[in-house]
């Protein structure tokens, strides 16, 4: 155990009923692969955008631990792998089968030495690697070693096809297949894709035997992208579905003059729709970050709603929000006001 691990009880094994929370567990995969109903985005312990110390990514692991979230999603992109290795020295210790890790695959990261950071890419790190699309059998394979050997773990439960949206010919034909017989192997508990789209994502649920897909920020409060194609696809082949991006990159977080959507400025429009939705939100006794949280988890394909976040405030935020009831009120004013879809199920 390390001495930060110490400090924040993240040897400690837990007891107890921990489902008060993101600790409500479904299974993914003909494996059983279980997901905690609120999973630990990691990008953030990756120094994106701005630098996150040591002890803040010990902390917002140790928070989202004790706060029963059980599911934690990294990949080799967020921070050129500091986000594998900081999540993978925060969980050390914890039994292993306790928890779930997912990775991806589809970005290889080699060494260069041309110094400089990674801001260009989002990541407040050295610019030590160059990330090389590669979604060939290899790659896949290359790329799984070298996460496994950054996280310190022998396996991890899930393993993602990462951003394919300029790749999908070698996705199909090359990395999917890779990531089935590793499955089939043992090797991995279950396979996805994970993207910021929908109509990709429905196109893997419908042609493959895929068992779950990560859709970021296209099934929110302001965007039911995903409403009408990649979810019903889903929930009738039986494929899991992960939500990312529940505030679509802060906007519905904190919506205010310069705050983001889908990691850019937000539209003016989409700020006043953001700020009305807050305003109906607060009229009923809520917050616009537990109804962000509770709309993507009351739709039945719907496994696990992926929060990211950077420190231990934000983390016990997240799952404080999470755990709150959102009055049904609520709900039936923004179809009153066409700010939800008829189709959109919503929390009982």
């Amino acid at each position: 155990m390390t001495d930060a691990q110490e400090r924040h009880g993240l040897g400690e094994p837990v007891t107890g009923d921990v489902s008060g929370t993101g600790g409500r567990v479904r299974a993914l995969g003909a494996r059983g692969v279980p997901v905690s109903a609120l999973s630990f985005g990691a990008a953030g312990i990756g120094n994106l955008y701005t630098e996150v110390t040591e002890e803040q990514a010990y902390e917002a692991v140790a928070a989202a631990w004790t706060s029963g979230i059980r599911y934690f999603d990294t990949a080799p992109h967020y921070g050129l792998g500091l986000s594998e290795r900081r999540l993978g020295a925060a969980l050390r210790g914890l039994p292993r089968a306790r928890f779930t890790v997912s990775t991806k695959v589809g970005r290889v990261l080699e060494p260069v030495d041309t110094g400089g950071d990674d801001l260009a890419d989002g990541f407040a790190v050295p610019a030590t690697h160059r990330r090389v699309w590669d979604f060939s059998a290899d790659g896949v394979r290359r790329s799984l070693d070298a996460s496994l050997e950054r996280l310190g773990l022998d396996h991890v439960d899930v393993v993602y096809l990462h951003d394919p949206d300029d790749h999908a010919e070698q996705a199909f034909r090359e990395g999917f297949p890779a990531l089935a017989e590793l499955r089939s192997q043992g090797v991995v508990g279950a396979i996805g894709v994970g993207m910021n789209q929908a109509p990709m994502l429905t196109r893997f649920v419908r042609e493959t035997d895929v068992d779950v897909v990560l859709c970021a920020g296209r099934y929110t409060l302001l965007d039911q992208g995903a409403l009408t194609g990649l979810l019903p696809a889903a929930r009738d082949r039986g494929v899991a579905v992960v939500v990312g991006g529940a505030f679509n990159s802060g906007l519905l977080a904190d919506p205010r003059p310069g705050a983001t959507y889908d990691y850019a400025v937000a539209p003016g429009g989409l700020l006043d729709r953001a700020l009305r939705l807050k305003e109906i939100a607060g009229r009923h006794g809520t917050s616009l970050r537990a109804a962000a949280l509770a709309f993507p988890a009351a739709h039945p394909a719907v496994v696990s709603v992926l929060a990211g976040a950077r420190s231990a405030a934000e983390v016990r935020d997240c799952a404080e929000r999470f755990a709150e009831p959102v009055p049904p009120d609520f709900w039936r004013e923004l179809r009153a006001e066409g700010l939800l879809p008829a189709a959109a199920p919503v929390p009982a």
